[in-house]
């Protein structure tokens, strides 16, 4: 079983990145060969091509290395076979269809080669390698470099696979925007990890953009100002989505060193698939467009995997709105959930409660609920030493506070 680490590729002279730039539209147009062989077959009704085909069109023609171009033709054949199983059950899903103007370089790992703290890729007969002062692991494998803000180097690495599942107890995850996961198993715990990082990360970002646009709105395009602030803009979402992407991965991976402690072989992961689709105002719609459940449904399933959990997702509908003692259905404001039925007393935690009226969905079997439960936040953000403000000038400007207040205040 391998992962993905990634490596940020920073300080690249610029023209070097004129050069990876070109290398990527070259592999564009590997794409688009494969794309327009694929496309000719089905408006033909011919056979369409395989494997060996495409690698046979793509032969020599393109300024890359041979195994990177047959790396996308694998990568475009994939993604036929994908569409084709989506197109079963949505037929309006299309085929590749438009250019690509750029592509992402890939290498297999017997192509890749590591010497003394840095990373050789080669580029093919007669043209220079790409050299990265990367420090890549021993057993690293293939790579693939992605501009993402700014340029990356994937790596996947081989993780250690447990030998066998923790247990036989069952857990429910409950996944939110204010609470990224509420976890209950049937032996009577739960976990509450907190997302409010997340939401503050997010809020301080489109603020942030929105003072860029306010400043942009004065300025011509194109301009000198305006490229200045355009690059400003890329750098902001760039160190917000890496700082997001921390806490999402230091999250996930409490919940499953939770299920881990608590012997959890079985994991159900709710799928709140169609909560968008109420129009709740301007502010929480935003909220809503900017929550990724999907990055943590595939964090959960890949760490569950690596764990040796069998994790499986489904529908969680009405699990929040219905109490878990007596059954009684209500709309639920605020994070405390307080049952207005008259011979019923619960209290408790609004997404706890979700997470154990999952367990008849997944499982079949009706839990009691947890007497208590554990809340965790996922961690600090990792933040650049560059970012960081040195302890003494702000003590300095407190202190220049401190004088101006003692000044105003004599006076």
């Amino acid at each position: 079983m391998e992962t993905v680490r990634i490596y940020r590729l920073a300080g690249l002279r610029p023209g070097f990145q004129t050069r990876l730039r070109e290398a990527q539209m070259e592999a564009a147009r590997v794409w688009t060969l494969c794309r327009d062989i694929h496309l000719s077959a089905r408006q033909q009704h011919a056979r369409w091509p395989n494997r060996d085909e495409l690698q046979q069109a793509t032969k020599g023609q393109f300024a890359l290395h041979s195994q990177t171009v047959q790396m996308i033709c694998h990568a475009f054949l994939a993604n036929i076979e994908t569409t084709r199983e989506l197109r079963q059950t949505n037929p309006k899903i299309r085929y590749p269809y438009k250019d690509k103007r750029y592509y992402p370089l890939c290498w297999p790992a017997q192509a890749v080669s590591r010497e003394r703290g840095r990373v050789v890729l080669p580029m093919g007969r007669c043209r220079a390698s790409l050299v990265f002062h990367v420090d890549l692991p021993t057993d690293s494998g293939a790579c693939k470099l992605v501009w993402n803000d700014g340029y990356e180097l994937h790596v996947a690495v081989p993780v250690v696979r447990a030998d066998a599942a923790p247990g036989q107890a069952q857990a429910t995850v409950d996944l939110g925007e204010i609470h990224q996961a509420a976890v209950t198993t049937n032996t009577g715990a739960a976990l509450v990890i907190s997302g409010r990082g997340i939401r503050s990360l997010k809020r301080r970002h489109n603020m942030a953009l929105g003072q860029i646009a306010k400043k942009r709105k004065r300025c011509q395009k194109g301009s000198r100002r305006w490229r200045k602030l355009q690059a400003a803009r890329g750098k902001v979402t760039a160190r917000k989505r890496r700082q997001i992407r921390d806490l999402r991965h230091k999250g996930t991976r409490a919940v499953i060193t939770f299920c881990q402690q608590q012997g959890v072989g079985s994991l159900f992961i709710g799928n709140p698939h169609g909560v968008r689709n109420h129009n709740s105002g301007r502010h929480h719609n935003q909220r809503m467009s900017q929550w990724e459940y999907g990055q943590d449904m595939a964090y959960l399933g890949s760490k569950a995997k690596q764990s040796r959990i069998e994790s499986f997702t489904g529908s969680e509908r009405g699990t929040s709105s219905r109490c878990p003692i007596c059954g009684w259905k209500q709309k639920v404001k605020g994070r405390v959930w307080r049952c207005r039925n008259r011979s019923c007393s619960f209290v408790g935690h609004r997404d706890v409660v979700g997470s154990a009226n999952m367990h008849p969905l997944a499982f079949g079997n009706v839990i009691d609920f947890p007497a208590q439960v554990t809340y965790q936040r996922p961690g600090p953000v990792r933040v650049h030493r560059r970012d960081k403000q040195p302890l003494r000038v702000v003590q300095a400007s407190r202190n220049v506070v401190a004088a101006r207040t003692r000044v105003t205040n004599s006076g």
